[in-house]
Order: structure tokens, then sequence, then C-alpha cells
């Protein structure tokens, strides 16, 4: 049996970062009223710390609660009573990351263990099935993600190979889909964004039995080194493949084709994006928009 290859694995070197990100909503006519959801705060994560300095919302809400969601993700709800015509949400936060991958993919248990075991775990059970934005028939996404699964290969061997192969295969392509493009179509067309090779290695992963969820967050604009992040300068996102329990979750990037260290920040894991988007909400009114979001993520020293 041959080996799929694995990529190395990052030094983690940890940092500090300073994070802003806007969001504008100009309405062709005026909005009654507004109820927001905001999944725009650091993530408490082993390898992560961080606080929100800063959440303004124009106009002014009537009421905002904080609360933890379904996933254990911090969540901002805000009413807001007053009629707009433009509405905006500006978040800055700090964070500390140095987030340390699985140590030895090649002592994780095989991907059939995994197969066999989650079924019966709880702390996964949310991460198996299909959902909303993963729905895609899995007999397609099987016959591609099997040849990173061979017979006995260690899950984090088959998931860091499953990852490079997409890199490889995928075009990055902004201009190619849409928040709302299916799995199905990025696959025949091998071209999308950050979203859409997150969606297409969870649909992957889970069509084989194997549990995935969705994580949204930032990467730092710069990567060390030459060359670019791909998506970089707004929302990012990628996939954690579950490794069992003595390893837990891998995040891997399969936009980038790098496992996370200290160049990524959490902000939310769920089933897809539907769970843990920045930004959601119902609006009384309003007709069209015109939306404009802008992330800034600068480093301002080690941890």
């Amino acid at each position: 049996m041959s080996m799929p290859n694995v990529p190395d694995m990052p030094a983690v070197v940890p940092a500090r970062y300073r994070c802003q990100h806007s969001t504008r909503y100009e309405y062709e006519q005026t909005v009654v009223g507004s109820h927001l959801l905001a999944h725009l705060s650091p993530r408490p994560r082993p390898g992560q710390a961080g606080r929100l300095t800063r959440l303004g919302i124009q106009p002014q809400p009537a009421v905002v609660i904080d609360r933890l969601d379904w996933f254990g993700n911090p969540v901002h709800y805000a009413a807001i009573e007053e009629p707009h015509s433009i509405l905006s949400v500006d978040v800055e936060m700090e964070v500390e990351v140095a987030i340390a991958g699985v140590a030895c993919p090649e002592r994780t248990p095989t991907w059939e263990t995994i197969r066999a075991t989650s079924p019966h775990s709880v702390e996964v059970a949310d991460f198996l099935p299909r959902s909303t934005r993963v729905d895609t028939p899995q007999v397609m996404l099987a016959a591609y993600a099997q040849s990173s699964f061979q017979e006995g290969t260690p899950v984090a061997v088959g998931g860091l190979d499953l990852m490079r192969r997409i890199h490889a295969d995928f075009a990055f392509d902004p201009q190619a889909t849409t928040v709302s493009t299916p799995v199905a179509e990025v696959f025949g067309n091998r071209r999308g964004v950050c979203q859409d090779f997150a969606h297409l290695m969870i649909g992957m992963l889970r069509s084989i039995g194997l549990p995935a969820r969705y994580v949204s967050g930032y990467i730092r604009t710069e990567p060390p080194g030459n060359g670019d992040w791909r998506g970089a300068e707004s929302s990012h996102a990628w996939v954690q493949a579950w490794c069992g329990q003595g390893d837990g979750w891998l995040d891997l990037d399969p936009t980038n084709a790098v496992t996370i260290g200290s160049d990524h920040i959490t902000l939310a894991w769920g089933r897809d994006y539907d769970d843990v988007s920045p930004l959601r909400g119902v609006i009384l009114g309003g007709g069209r928009h015109l939306l404009h979001v802008g992330v800034r993520v600068d480093r301002i020293g080690p941890a």
C-alpha cells in the first residue's frame, strides 16, 4: 500500500494581532427595524485567547445581548428599532494565537477506526450528517476523497493529503461563485473561494464517514516568506477534521494547503457557513442593498 504524501507541518510561532472588521449596508428604501446576529468575537480555544475591544453598531440598537450559541461560539444579538437607510457594524479585537497541529500525523488512528467509532461519539455527532450548505450527493465526493484514504491510512495523513490535492486541483477565483453556489457546482467547475473549498472538503470527509466542521475566521495578511495567502484581507474559512479522542480536531486550510498555526484567527465553528456567518439578520423594508465589507489584520508583536 502506498501512503499519501504528508505536507510539512509548519513551526508554531506565537503571535499577537489587532483585527478590524467593518460591514456597511446601504438600502434603497428605509428599513423600519433590524434584528442582527453576529459571530464577530474571537473564540477561546487551546492556543488562542482574545478579547473584543470594540463593537460599534449604527443606528444604536435598542437591545444588545451577548451569549454562546449551540456550538459554544460567542454571539452578539442586536435589535434596532430606529428607521434607517444605512447600517454599519464595526468590530475591533486583540488576539494571541499559537495553535499546534497534530504532532505525529502518522500515529493517528486509521481512518477506518475513526469512521467506525464516530457515530457513537456525542462530541462529533453534529458534524457527520449532511447540512444545509453541504448537501452534495456523497458518491461524487467519496470517489475523489478515497484516493487520500486508502486502506489503513492514518486519518491525519489522509486529511493532509486531501487538503493538498484540493489546493492543487481547484483554482482560487473570486468571480466564479457566490455565497449560495452549491458544492456540486464548485466540484464540477473546479473553481471557487475559501468558503467553497471548505464546504467541498467537509463534504468529501463526511462522504466517507469522517466528522468535519466549518471554521470561520481571519488569516494574516502577509504570510512568512514569499507569496501571498489566498483569501487574505477578508473573512476566511477552513476545515477541522476529527482525528479521535487522543488528537482531537486538526485544522486544515485547503485554500492555502497549510495546517493552522499562528497565522489564522478563529472566530467560530459549526456544520457549515450558515451556522457561523459573520453577520446575518432579519429586516423590515430596505429593498435591494449594497454591501461593503473590510477586514484588516495587523500583527502587533509576539504573544
